[in-house]
């Protein structure tokens, strides 16, 4: 089973940055696609970014497109997501996700019910 741990998060004010880190153990790291996920408080779960398992593939929402880059060190067993430019709209619980398969399209990385394992999330604040 895979195992994620979630760091990073925290309260920015609104044009500031934060790293989020995505550490995944218990499997093969390099065979796994990885999602990041963010879920508002009266919101939906909302899908964020996506990585493949070669790095070859990445998807953004339009929501963060252009201010939010995703990358993995396959060495680090880490997938980061970097985020610039925040907004108060960006506020939310952070997860990154494993799929048991693989994806090739957006359709397949941006649907929470494909992710089988998931981290407890980190929390991101920006303030206005």
């Amino acid at each position: 089973q895979v195992h994620l741990v979630e760091s990073g998060g925290g309260l920015v004010q609104a044009g500031e940055s934060l790293r989020l880190s995505c550490v995944v153990s218990g499997a093969v790291f390099s065979a796994y696609d990885i999602g990041w996920f963010r879920h508002a408080p009266g919101g939906e779960r909302e899908f964020v970014a996506g990585i493949s398992w070669s790095g070859a593939i990445i998807f953004y929402s339009d929501s963060v497109k252009g201010r939010f880059t995703i990358s993995r060190d396959d060495a680090k067993h880490t997938v980061e997501l970097q985020m610039k430019s925040l907004k108060p709209e960006d506020t939310a619980i952070y997860y990154c996700a494993a799929p048991p398969g693989h994806c090739t399209k957006y359709r397949c990385f941006s649907q929470s019910g494909v992710y089988d394992d998931w981290g407890q999330g980190t929390q991101v604040t920006v303030s206005p």
